[in-house]
């Protein structure tokens, strides 16, 4: 009895542990999931506060941005004007921090810039519609180059602001030039293609027409002003062309910040040239003024008459007035800082025509937008 009776006890007790090691295991599984789930969701919880606060600190970067990108590209000829105008405030400070030898370094990212935002397809309008293209650029190195002369003559400038306004007139389009163009609701592909194909031929052109209009006046050196618009331009934008073909990615997140990056240089680089020059343009600061007003306007006129010449519709002849009126007035400052700096004062009217420019295109373009769309002009039999 003894014997049964510890078996059935031990039987008892087995069956007794087995059932609360069943239950045990069971709460400690359940307090297990249990707590796991407490764990995921808080860890849930915090992945996503992170994240919004991740958002939030990105959509307040990107309106920093954005902010940033209007003032500077919107507001170019306000920034311009405002450093032109802090230039003749305080000269000294400025020529320290900005020496004229940095232009030709400067105007050489922008036009990286420019070839990030081209590629080899922009110049397939050439040959899909060449003679649009080749009266454009026919206009643009013969319009503004003999204006220029005029200009001169007419209103008798001293040799150094001559030369000044012929290496304007000599220079490619600009490219601010095509963000007017679409703002205009003008052939922006024609403005590209225009400004693209004037840029590769002034290392041939730009130095030609100077030595033809100002090479009785001045010493003018053809070739070394060659080399000098393969390094600054050519190479640049040769290289931004590259980069955009081969690292699209890449290039696409650097472009949206070049807009703002360029007109940002371009007041630098106005500021620095200012700057040389501030004692000497308070003295012909009107006359100044006079000839970059009436060569851009003449030109932009003269422009938009070729255009209507040669039966060109409404948006063509607004970029054609565009084109031609518009020049790289930045390479004009880099090539009269770098070969005539014997003539300071002749990188003023090239400075000055950055800030009146803008202002021009800009005015231009509100008043033409929506204006005779579908007004082409007759064509000639």
């Amino acid at each position: 009895m003894n014997e049964k009776t510890k078996t059935t006890s031990s039987g008892a007790a087995r069956c007794s542990h087995g059932a609360m090691n069943e239950k045990t295991q069971s709460s400690s599984s359940s307090a297990a999931r249990c707590f796991r789930g407490v764990m995921n969701a808080k860890t849930k919880t915090s992945f996503s506060g992170a994240a919004r606060c991740f958002h939030g600190v990105a959509a307040v970067f990107c309106a920093v941005a954005r902010g940033v990108d209007v003032l500077a590209t919107r507001g170019m000829a306000v920034l311009v004007i405002a450093a032109g105008a802090a230039a003749m405030a305080w000269p000294e400070a400025t020529k320290a921090a900005v020496p004229t030898s940095w232009v030709p370094k400067l105007l050489g990212t922008v036009m990286f810039g420019m070839g990030l935002s081209l590629r080899g397809r922009d110049f397939a309008l050439v040959l899909r519609r060449p003679r649009d293209v080749i009266v454009g650029v026919v206009a643009q190195f013969a319009v503004m180059p003999l204006l220029a002369l005029g200009i001169a003559r007419a209103l008798s400038l001293p040799d150094e602001l001559a030369l000044g306004v012929i290496l304007v007139g000599a220079c490619p389009g600009g490219t601010a030039s095509n963000v007017i163009a679409y703002l205009a609701r003008g052939d922006v592909a024609l403005s590209v293609t225009m400004t693209a194909c004037s840029t590769l031929l002034a290392p041939v052109l730009t130095p030609a027409l100077v030595l033809l209009c100002a090479g009785r006046t001045v010493d003018v050196s053809g070739w070394a002003m060659l080399l000098s618009i393969l390094q600054i331009v050519i190479a640049p934008i040769v290289l931004g062309v590259a980069v955009n073909e081969f690292f699209g990615a890449f290039a696409a997140r650097i472009r949206r910040a070049m807009p703002a990056f360029s007109s940002i240089v371009v007041a630098v680089i106005v500021a620095g040239v200012v700057a040389a020059g501030a004692g000497r343009i308070r003295d012909c600061a009107g006359t100044i003024a006079a000839a970059v007003v009436a060569h851009n306007l003449l030109g932009m006129a003269l422009g938009g008459a070729v255009g209507r010449l040669f039966g060109m519709d409404s948006a063509r002849r607004r970029t054609l007035a565009i084109e031609v009126g518009m020049q790289n007035s930045g390479l004009a400052v880099s090539l009269a800082t770098m070969h005539f700096a014997a003539y300071p004062l002749a990188a003023v009217p090239g400075a000055l025509f950055s800030v009146w420019h803008n202002l021009s295109g800009a005015l231009y373009a509100n008043l033409v937008r929506g204006v005779g769309e579908d007004a082409p002009a007759p064509r000639k039999a």
